[in-house]
């Protein structure tokens, strides 16, 4: 049998050239059980948060509009709508809708969300395909984009970027959908380096869209959609920036990174020691992640309050959520500014005792018992976490005072769903069914949950992309 010639990559040794090695050799035996089995129940909840998130009125004015631009038709299927479109459309509607309602996954050391980059790359390239693609190859293209993502991520220090205003995600999920579709097409070394310059070169998000912007909903959907085309583009021979993250001038580290000492080696670092996918945390409420800490604050501190009135509240947190989840929010939200917004969150916890859908009807955002909290409440940038690990970088404290003059408080180190308290697969699953359930019949949502956790034995992800199809009720309807 003659040997089948697989390009290099232009440097192996360097860090573009071995994360593109890596990606090209690894297989599903490569990666542990208990990684492969998160995996799974990741992609679980990233299929949940688009079945919610399909239909919410950001949603129509989005599937509209790009419809609207590049067609309906045979192609690609846009979960939860009944309709199909070409493959880099539907790659923008699919990230869209698992961003659609801050429910979905996220990295809390180089954030990002990362299923909806994946799972909307994934989907577009197997409906682009020539052959059949397996539920073995779906989940390794999976595990792929989740491992790569976070180690971009890290080589511009994570959360510097959201401190700096760029949408960190979108900056670096590019590579994380690029490096997924590339391994579902069989992609070599060279090819996937082409892949990775080619993302490179497609990054941005402003993180400004978190005020009021419906666009910070489709900020991941269009680096999924980039991230799609760069692979694609690869994969027909059309070259990208080579050494892309080594380049001094025009490189992505040397752009993105200037002046901040990004650090190159952070790339590959452990690679396949230490995985990044069991460090990605499932939320248990709908807004920022960053935020979770107020709110797991705010619910521990309901049963005291009681029959109390609340006559301030003041909340500390560190840097990255004090400049990314506070401003003096202004009457009525938009649902995208309450689900970016402390005090917003903070107030529907202790009123609601969740903050899910339900805390973002126009009613809801609009309640005056609500903006009697916020207006109640002050947040300060705790300095002493500056230089905090990680086990305190997220602290949040949380103090309520009541007209008697009694103080309340909590401090949460690490909400639920942090790495060292993470979210299990069987809260993951009830997780899914609570959304799910609330769109579409509890048959399809279980027929869903076993076509995904049983995707390493399914021959054609067809019978999966089948049951996503068909349109699911508005969340908010």
């Amino acid at each position: 049998m003659t040997a089948v010639h697989r390009p290099p990559a232009t440097d192996p040794a360097g860090p573009t050239g071995r994360l593109a090695t890596w990606v090209a050799d690894l297989t599903l035996d490569d990666v542990p059980h208990p990684v492969v089995q998160r995996a799974k129940h990741l992609l679980l909840d990233g299929v949940g948060c688009a079945l919610v998130g399909a239909r919410l009125p950001w949603s129509r004015v989005a599937t509209d509009a790009v419809l609207g631009l590049e067609g309906d038709g045979s192609g690609t299927v846009v979960i939860g709508t009944g309709r199909t479109t070409g493959a880099p459309a539907a790659a923008v509607l699919n990230g869209t809708f698992i961003q659609g309602f801050e429910l979905d996954d996220f990295h809390p050391l180089a954030p990002l969300h990362s299923c909806s980059l994946v799972i909307p790359a994934l989907l577009s390239t197997a409906s682009t395909r020539p052959q059949t693609t397996t539920g073995a190859e779906f989940l390794l293209g999976a595990i792929v984009g989740f491992e790569v993502g976070p180690r971009v991520g890290y080589t511009l220090h994570g959360t510097q970027m959201l401190d700096r205003g760029w949408h960190s995600g979108s900056v670096f999920g590019t590579h994380s959908a690029a490096t997924a579709s590339g391994k579902l097409r069989g992609l070599p070394p060279a090819q996937l380096e082409d892949a990775l310059g080619l993302a490179a070169t497609q990054s941005a998000g402003l993180m400004a869209a978190q005020y009021e912007a419906m666009s910070k909903r489709m900020h991941h959907g269009l680096a999924a959609r980039n991230g799609f085309y760069a692979a694609g583009l690869a994969a027909a021979g059309y070259t990208g920036i080579k050494r892309v993250f080594e380049r001094e001038y025009g490189g992505f580290l040397s752009v993105f990174g200037e002046g901040h000492d990004p650090d190159a080696s952070l790339l590959t670092g452990q690679l396949g020691q230490r995985w990044e996918t069991t460090v990605i945390m499932v939320k248990s409420y709908a807004a920022m992640g960053g935020l979770h800490g107020a709110i797991d604050a705010a619910r521990s501190l309901r049963g005291s309050l009681v029959g109390q009135d609340i006559s301030a509240i003041e909340i500390a947190v560190g840097e990255t959520v004090y400049k990314h989840g506070w401003w003096p929010p202004q009457r009525p939200l938009t649902p995208m500014g309450a689900q970016m917004n402390i005090a917003y969150a903070t107030a529907a916890a202790l009123l609601d005792g969740n903050v899910l859908p339900e805390q973002f009807t126009p009613e809801r955002l609009d309640s005056d018992d609500i903006w009697t909290l916020i207006g109640a409440t002050t947040v300060r940038l705790d300095e002493s976490l500056a230089d905090a690990g990680l086990a305190e970088k997220f602290r949040t404290d949380v103090a309520v005072t009541t007209r008697d003059g009694a103080v309340h408080r909590a401090r949460v180190a690490q909400p639920h769903g942090a790495p060292t308290d993470p979210v299990t697969n069987d809260e993951l699953v009830a997780k899914f069914h609570a959304l799910a359930d609330r769109v579409t019949a509890r048959s399809r949502a279980e027929a869903i949950e076993r076509a995904v956790i049983g995707l390493e034995e399914l021959d054609d992800t067809n019978d999966l992309i089948d049951v996503l199809a068909a349109p699911v009720a508005g969340a908010l309807d």
